[in-house]
C-alpha cells in the first residue's frame, strides 16, 4: 500500500522503528501526484527532487521526515507563491520562509507542494483560480470547496500526507467539510500570519488540513508560538494538543445554537447532524439550545469587512516591483490599469470594488462603521453563549459540494455558502469540521462535516472533543 495514505501518526511510528525513510513516503507522494492531479488539479507544481534533497538535512523532530503540502498564499523560500492569480504566476518566487514554514522545518517537515485556491482566497468553490479549477476527489463533477481546495482535495485524494491552508470566512473548513478531511482554524493570532499573503488582515489565519483530528493536534503543536514580526500574534503558552487528546468528554456543555439550523438546509445535513448531536451525547455530552441572535448579519457584515481590507491589500500589486506588467503602457496611469485589469480575475475585481466603495467618502459611516459595530455585536453574542456553554457545535456547510459552475454566476449564493464558517472568523475563535456523513447524489457519497467553535485559546477542549467524536463515529 502506497505510503501516501498514511497519517502522520502511522508515519512517524514506522519511521522512529527504521522500517521506511523520508525519502520512500516522498516519492510515494510524488507517484500519486503524478496520477492523480491530472484530474483533480489540486497542485499547481511540485518539486519532487528539492524535497528527496531537503529529506536527507531534515532536523530530528516530531514530524521529521514528513512532507506536508502548502497553500499558493504561503511564502516558502525559492519556490512560487500565485495566491491563484495570474498577477503573480508570470516571474514571483518567494525570498523568504512564511513563520509557519519556518516552524514546520524546525520540527522536521518538508514543504512539498504548492496547492490551488481560489484567487487571493477570495471564493468557496476554486473555481476562481487563474491557473484552472480544482475538482473533489469524491465526484470529480463537483467542487472541492475553497479558497482551501487544492488543501482539501489533496488531502482527501492521498496526494498529500497533509497540507496548509488559510482561513478568512471559513476557507479552510468549508472544503474540508465537502472532500471529507479534519480543517481546523486556530484562534486568530495563535499562528503567525508573517508570509501570507493577505486577504483581510484581522480575519485570515493560517491552519491545517489532515486525515484524522490527532495529525491536526500535532502539527498545531508546532505551528503556534508568538512571533514578533506578527503584530496581531498572541504571546501565550502553547499546550501539547496531542496529550490532550483521548479525555472524557463527559459532562461537557455543548450548544446548538437555533439560528444555524435554518430553512434551506440539506436534509441529508439535517439528518448528519442529528446523528452527531446523539453520537456527543452517548458520549456523555450535554446538548443544549442557545442564541446567537446576530447570526443573520454575519455574512453582510463579512462581505463589507474583508472587502474593504482586500481593497487595501491588493493595491500593493501594481506590477512595478513585482508580478504581471502590462505590455507597452501609455503613461504611468496606464501602466498601473493596465497591469492590474489584465492580471486580476473578476472575483478579485468584484471585491476591490465593493471594498474601495465601503470605504469611500459619503459611505464609509454608512457601511464600513455600521458593519464594524455588527461585527462587535457578533462576538459578544459568542461571548454570552461561552457563559452557558463550553462548545458550540453546527453544520459546516448548508450543503454537500455543488456541481461545478453551478454558481458561477450567482455570486450571491455562493456568498451563503459560508453562512455557518463567517460568524467565527469575524469573532477570531477557533473553529474546525470534521467528517459527520454523507449525502447520495448521482450514485456518489458527498461528504458532510460537523462544525465545532470553542472559546478564545481552547483548541485544547475543541480538539479533544472532535477527536471523541470522530472515534465514536468513524466516519471515513
Amino acid at each position: 500500500m502506497s505510503l501516501a495514505t498514511e497519517t502522520i501518526t502511522t508515519l512517524r511510528r514506522r519511521l522512529d522503528a527504521g522500517e521506511i525513510t523520508s525519502a520512500d513516503i516522498i516519492r510515494d507522494v510524488a507517484a500519486a501526484i503524478d496520477a492523480q492531479n491530472p484530474e483533480i488539479g489540486a497542485y499547481l507544481s511540485w518539486d519532487t527532487a528539492a524535497a528527496l534533497a531537503e529529506s536527507t538535512s531534515s532536523i530530528p523532530g516530531p514530524l521529521s521526515g514528513i512532507p506536508v503540502a502548502i497553500k499558493d498564499n504561503i511564502n516558502v523560500t525559492g519556490q512560487p507563491c500565485t495566491c491563484g492569480s495570474r498577477i503573480l504566476a508570470e516571474n514571483y518566487r518567494a525570498p523568504y520562509d512564511a513563520t509557519s514554514i519556518t516552524q514546520l522545518r524546525a520540527a522536521g517537515a518538508i514543504p512539498f507542494g504548492r496547492l490551488n485556491m481560489d484567487e487571493f482566497a477570495m471564493g468557496s468553490s476554486t473555481e476562481n483560480s487563474a491557473l484552472g479549477i480544482t475538482r473533489n476527489p469524491r465526484d470529480l463533477s463537483r467542487i472541492p470547496g475553497g479558497s482551501s481546495g487544492g488543501s482539501a482535495a489533496a488531502v482527501a485524494s492521498h496526494t498529500a500526507i497533509a497540507a496548509l491552508g488559510s482561513d478568512t470566512g471559513g476557507s479552510i473548513r468549508q472544503p474540508a467539510a465537502l472532500c471529507g478531511v479534519v480543517g481546523v482554524k486556530p484562534t486568530y493570532g495563535r499562528v503567525s500570519r508573517f508570509g501570507l499573503v493577505a486577504f483581510a488582515s484581522s480575519l485570515d489565519q493560517i491552519g491545517t488540513l489532515t486525515q484524522t483530528v490527532e495529525d491536526s493536534a500535532l502539527l498545531l503543536n508546532h505551528l503556534c508560538g508568538y512571533d514578533p514580526r506578527d503584530s496581531t500574534s498572541l504571546d501565550t503558552p502553547v499546550p501539547d494538543f496531542t496529550a490532550l487528546l483521548g479525555r472524557d468528554i463527559k459532562g461537557l456543555r455543548i450548544g446548538l445554537p437555533k439560528e444555524y439550523f435554518i430553512s434551506g438546509i440539506h436534509p441529508a445535513v439535517t439528518a448528519a447532524t442529528d446523528a452527531a448531536i446523539k453520537q456527543l451525547e452517548s458520549l456523555g455530552a450535554h446538548i443544549q439550545e442557545i442564541s446567537l441572535p446576530h447570526t443573520e448579519a454575519g455574512v453582510s457584515t463579512y462581505y463589507v469587512l474583508a472587502p474593504a481590507e482586500a481593497s487595501t491589500n491588493l493595491a500593493r500589486f501594481d506590477g512595478v516591483r513585482y508580478g504581471h506588467r502590462t505590455a507597452s503602457p501609455a503613461d504611468l496611469l496606464d501602466h498601473y490599469m493596465s497591469s492590474r485589469a489584465e492580471g486580476f480575475g473578476p472575483e478579485v475585481k468584484r471585491r476591490i470594488l465593493l471594498g474601495t466603495y465601503v470605504l469611500s467618502s459619503g459611505y464609509y459611516d454608512a457601511y464600513y462603521l455600521k458593519a464594524q459595530r455588527a461585527r462587535t455585536l457578533i462576538s459578544r453574542d459568542f461571548d454570552q453563549a461561552f457563559q452557558k456553554v463550553d462548545l458550540i457545535i453546527s453544520p459546516t456547510t448548508p450543503s454537500p459540494a455543488h456541481k461545478l459552475g453551478e454558481l458561477k454566476n450567482n455570486p450571491l449564493q455562493a456568498y451563503l455558502e459560508d453562512i455557518f464558517t463567517i460568524p467565527a472568523n469575524l469573532a477570531g475563535l477557533p473553529a474546525m469540521s470534521v467528517p459527520a456523513g454523507f449525502a447520495l447524489e448521482d450514485g456518489k457519497k458527498l461528504p458532510i462535516g460537523l462544525q465545532f467553535i470553542a472559546r478564545p485559546l481552547d483548541e485544547a477542549t475543541m480538539l479533544s472533543a472532535a477527536h471523541a467524536f470522530e472515534q465514536a463515529a468513524q466516519i471515513r
